[in-house]
């Protein structure tokens, strides 16, 4: 925007007349020189002293222009002088001078148009978006066809957060000035307001071919990409933002966002560094820069981020929650559950506090609360909507049709389907959707009336309930966690047949797991996989423990590492033959052990009743509690936990003693059998290792 001058009409005065067509010309020099050459001859002549105040304005000059203004003004008051006057206090910044002298026009030529969208401008300077508003809305009633009125009332109404209607004013500014770039660049705020991100990156690209070096523009379409998720091109766009000069804190704090979402840790670091430079207090930043620590195992400097923005921010609730979350990764989860908690004090309704909370009680054995909080995640990851009503342990099931289904990983699911021959048993119809991967393996459970895969018909049902859910509808405690195995059983015909193939091989035949899924979909669940995985060769040690065979049980892009193994180590790979979990379950019961990181393969052996041995990555999953090498959920598991964050050496070292351990025994075993004792001969292990 900007104020319009305003040109008088004026008597038959030759040099005059000379001068105002330099003026209009834009011989701002010219026409000074004549205008005083006038005033040289007639110093009293008012259009002189007035044109003269306006071509000084617009050469900068404006408190020289001020004065002659205000001179023409003493000799003959005029509308058009009012109004320049104006727009030189306006430059000036004088705005509620610049209101009153656009008022004295108006009183004196109430239908001026540009006069009116002048004073608009002067509001809307003050921020009185509303008393704007009516100005622009007075100029376009006297002339509708003004692009920079339609584009004011636009901002107007922006500011009025009348997003709908400003879009429709800056729509009007563009057909009658379609290169407006201000227009094109407002309007793509506008889209963005209104969570229409890919329209508003399409205006941002049609500002830049107007203003290729707007820098803001980069910066707003960067904002409207990471919305779209494509994370990529915004820091593209932030990156040309910056260049172009825009040196501004928050536009490096977005850059640093997208950068996080694509797992660039380093740089987005770097990044939430330039914008603290730039603004030491900005608390968002220290928050969000705790997270990038988070991400590369920084957790004390993380834990100080987190703090020096509750320094300056108390009320913080992100920042406090970000600082619990971290705290449980170094198993100190009473001092998280106190973050929680605070937060909780002062917003009960905080989801991710009430979420974050629950899993560290559910870590610290509280069942009782910690099921209930549990419920919380439905807040998060959207519950599912059926006709049927959620049951949550409130009335009787007998006799009645309950949909249990799947939600979250094929872990999750795994654990908490042991509950479904409990419905069972108090008299329900079951009916359980799973995951396709699962469905072969999940009709396997004792009394289901029939297992859906994720994305069929489930037929009629009179309940449902989130798989996930039946610890609280159940009222389970860590005294009553169900842990009756085998729940699941893999097909004896297919079984046997790996124990053939199996059998050719010496010693104990232990199944390996050293990855879970990336979880590329965010920067949380990729971190938090991180942290569980490892790659095969951490399990180089166990290659040279006598009287073991190992087997490959990973699948995915982590269990091509089983054809590459690392020196001194065998493995055999038979992955690409499991189709889903029913085969995978097939193989692991014909093994004698499995070993593995936390994924969906220890809950299928452990359903299965199979030995297995757990490695836990620091500050591990809420279901393994803390503090023990057994589990209440599987009697046949053991846990193996990291001693520090990040340490595998020592959980690997403790694996090799325990499993070399476990061949002395069994060869201990095997000899007394064949010494001819009462000791009876087994060829596959049971029970705890």
């Amino acid at each position: 925007m900007g104020h319009t001058t305003c040109y008088m009409s004026t008597p038959m005065d030759t040099p005059f007349e000379q001068a105002l067509a330099l003026h209009r010309s834009g011989d701002l020099a010219g026409a000074e020189a004549l205008y005083r050459a006038i005033l040289a001859r007639d110093p009293a002549h008012a259009d002189a002293l007035h044109l003269l105040g306006v071509a000084l304005h617009q050469q900068g000059r404006n408190q020289e222009a001020l004065g002659l203004i205000d001179q023409a003004l003493a000799r003959r008051s005029s509308a058009a002088a009012h109004s320049n006057r104006a727009a030189v206090l306006f430059a000036m910044g004088r705005l509620e001078d610049a209101l009153d002298s656009h008022d004295q026009a108006l009183r004196q030529a109430p239908d001026l148009p540009q006069t009116h969208a002048n004073k608009g401008e002067v509001l809307l300077a003050l921020s009185r978006h509303a008393d704007a508003l009516a100005s622009y809305d007075r100029s376009l009633g006297l002339r509708g066809d003004h692009a920079g009125s339609w584009f004011g009332r636009g901002f107007a109404l922006q500011a009025l957060a009348r997003h709908e209607e400003a879009l429709a004013s800056y729509d009007a500014a563009l057909a009658r000035e379609a290169d407006h770039a201000l227009a094109w660049l407002n309007r793509g705020v506008v889209l963005e307001a209104l969570g229409r991100h890919e329209a508003a990156v399409a205006s941002y690209d049609r500002t830049l071919v107007l203003w290729p070096d707007n820098a803001r523009a980069h910066a707003n379409r960067g904002n409207a990409l990471h919305a779209l998720g494509d994370h990529a091109a915004a820091v593209e766009s932030y990156a040309r933002a910056t260049a172009l000069g825009l040196d501004f804190a928050p536009v490096w704090l977005s850059r640093a966002n997208a950068l996080q979402e694509l797992d660039r840790h380093e740089e987005a670091l770097a990044s939430y560094d330039r914008a603290l430079a730039l603004q030491p207090d900005y608390v968002e930043a220290l928050n969000n820069r705790g997270n990038a620590l988070r991400a590369l195992t920084r957790y004390e400097a993380a834990i100080a981020s987190y703090d020096q923005a509750l320094a300056l921010n108390p009320g913080s609730r992100q920042a406090r929650v970000n600082k619990g979350n971290v705290l449980q990764i170094v198993n100190q989860h009473d001092v998280a559950l106190d973050c929680y908690d605070t937060v909780l004090a002062v917003d009960p309704d905080h989801v991710d506090a009430h979420w974050n909370g629950a899993l560290c009680r559910l870590a610290l054995g509280d069942f009782t609360r910690g099921w209930r909080e549990f419920e919380w995640r439905h807040q998060i990851m959207q519950a599912r909507q059926f006709a049927a009503p959620l049951w949550l342990g409130q009335e009787e099931v007998a006799g009645r049709t309950v949909l249990l289904h799947a939600e979250q990983g094929f872990g999750d699911t795994l654990q908490f389907c042991r509950y479904a021959p409990l419905l069972v048993a108090s008299g329900a119809r079951v009916v359980v959707e799973t995951q396709p991967l699962l469905q072969r393996l999940l009709t396997t459970l004792d009394g289901i009336e029939r297992v859906v895969a994720q994305g069929d018909a489930l037929g009629a049902f009179d309940l449902h309930c989130p798989l996930m859910s039946l610890p609280l509808a159940l009222g389970t405690t860590l005294e009553t966690v169900p842990d009756e195995v085998p729940y699941l059983r893999a097909d004896p015909t297919t079984v046997a047949g790996w124990r053939t193939r199996l059998d050719a091989l010496p010693g104990l035949k232990v199944g390996l797991v050293w990855a879970g899924n990336p979880r590329s979909f965010n920067w949380i669940a990729a971190e938090m996989d991180r942290r569980r995985s490892f790659a095969l060769a951490q399990f180089a040690p166990l290659g040279a423990v006598a009287g073991v065979t190992l087997i490959s049980l990973q699948k995915d892009a982590a269990g091509s590492q089983a054809r590459n193994p690392p020196a001194g180590m065998a493995i055999h790979d038979w992955t690409d033959e499991l189709t889903d979990f029913a085969d995978t379950a097939a193989l692991v019961q014909a093994l004698d052990l499995v070993i593995s990181v936390d994924t969906s393969v220890v809950h299928v052996a452990g359903a299965l009743g199979k030995p297995v041995w757990i490695l836990n990555r620091h500050g591990a999953c809420w279901r393994w509690l803390r503090g023990r090498s057994d589990t209440p959920w599987y009697p046949s598991a053991r846990l193996f936990r990291q001693p520090r964050p990040g340490d595998w050496d020592a959980v690997i070292a403790e694996v090799c003693g325990a499993l070399s351990d476990v061949v002395a025994d069994l060869a201990t075993l095997a000899g007394c059998a064949h010494e001819g004792s009462n000791a009876v001969r087994t060829t596959e292990m049971t029970g705890t290792p």
